[in-house]
Formats: C-alpha cells, structure tokens, sequence
C-alpha cells in the first residue's frame, strides 16, 4: 500500500486511489456528529450559491454552512457542532458547504475512492482503508480555507498513517490533539472570533469518538453525496470508481 500525505486544495486535486479528505475544524467533525444524530445523507457542497439552490429545490432539506467561519446568511445552521447538539436529524437530508473540507471533496476528482477525516473517526477511516486494502492511498489536509496548512488537519494526517504503518500506538494522538489548545485551536478561546465557540472544540479534540466512516459516492443525478457507513457490519458493496458513478 502507496500512502501520500498532501495538503490543501492542490493536494485534493492530486490524490489518487482511494483519497481521505480532513476538516478537523470543523466540517468533517460536525459531519460525524450529522450522521450519529440520524441524518440519512449529506451533500458537500463547493459553492454557497449551488447550497442555496439545492435548499430553494428541496425546502425540507437543512443547509449548513460556513465562509470565514460565520454561519452563512440565511442558511439553517453553519459549520459548528456544538450548534446542532442534541437536535434530532433523524431520516433529515442534509446540505453542506465550507472554506476547507466540502472544497477537498469536489476538487479530488482523479480519486477512485473518497472518504472524509476528522479525530472524531480517524481510527474508523484507517481500519477501513486496511480492510480495502488499496493499492494506492492519499491523505488530504485540507488546512485554513484550503490554502494554509493547518496543524490540527496534519495532525489527523500522520495519525491516520501512522496508523496504517502500524504505529498508532505510539503516536499518543489525545495528548497531541489536546496541546491543540494552545496552538491552533486557540481560536475556539478569542473572544475576537465568536464565529468559533469555544464550545466546538471538545467535539473536534476528541478522538475516535465514531466506529463508522464517512463515504462520498453519487446519487441517481450524478450528485455527490456522503453517506455513513457502520464498521460493524464488516461488510462491503463493491462500488465502481467515483469517475465511472452516475
């Protein structure tokens, strides 16, 4: 097994074979938190104009979503774990569009496979990888608005591959991503940036949290939409090359 560590939306763009996507703050953290609270599927979104378009023909679906960290206007609810805690999205539909993650999703098109990473689920994501056993492997940090790197996304990163090496039992991933407190999850504490509840980072901080990944594939439109998929199972339906769905 070939494993690539890349970054940003340049990396997104390079990565092949099967592809792991990570928004640790905050899209794929709060994606995990949309499935475990009963959400059917989610659609990534690239742009908040496409995000209102699919809401305006789906009423009843719920749009989340952020640019620069702010909820964006008119949307149901943005980027923020804590803001959905306790709601119940069971059988919901929801839509999602972000600076960083959503994007890595849309440009990763010479992937074969993709499926998304935070801490929350990144033990789940590298046991899955090993069950599939691909040839190749591309591990995507996504970074600040998919430009900057940033080190909780790296960090998920080289846990996700050091896990696949077989070393993630040294590679204490709790302490690392609880010193994320004074680096770059300081902003969740700024009083001068409310758009990060400080309440958000212990959702994103805490690690492998979920049993069950986070799969992109297509619907009967050809639109590219994320599904949960339980590692209980232990199961798989083969599924054909995302350049070949639809």
């Amino acid at each position: 097994m070939d494993v690539r560590v890349l970054e940003l939306v340049d990396g997104a763009r390079e990565a092949r074979g099967l592809t792991v996507v990570i928004d640790v703050f905050r899209a794929f953290t709060l994606e995990c938190y949309l499935f475990a609270q009963g959400a059917e599927k989610i659609y990534p979104i690239g742009s908040v104009d496409e995000a209102r378009a699919l809401k305006a023909a789906h009423p009843d679906w719920l749009c989340f979503g952020e640019r620069g960290g702010w909820q964006v206007e008119g949307f149901d609810f943005g980027n923020s774990p804590s803001q959905v805690a306790g709601v119940d999205l069971t059988g919901r539909t929801c839509i999602h569009t972000t600076s960083a993650g959503t994007q890595g999703i849309v440009n990763a098109t010479g992937a074969d496979e993709i499926v998304t990473g935070s801490l929350a689920n990144a033990r789940a994501v590298a046991t899955y990888i090993r069950r599939r056993d691909p040839r190749e492997v591309s591990i995507v940090a996504m970074g600040t608005s998919g430009v900057t790197s940033a080190d909780e996304d790296v960090l998920c990163a080289r846990y996700i591959e050091a896990l696949l090496k077989g070393q993630g039992d040294d590679f204490d991933v709790a302490a690392k991503a609880a010193a994320l407190r004074d680096g770059a999850g300081a902003k969740f504490f700024d009083p001068e940036q409310p758009q990060y509840p400080a309440a958000d980072f212990p959702y994103c901080v805490d690690c492998d949290r979920f049993d069950f990944v986070i799969r992109v594939g297509k619907d009967a439109d050809g639109r590219l939409v994320n599904t949960r998929l339980d590692l209980q199972r232990r199961t798989y339906v083969c599924i054909r090359s995302l350049r070949c769905l639809g």
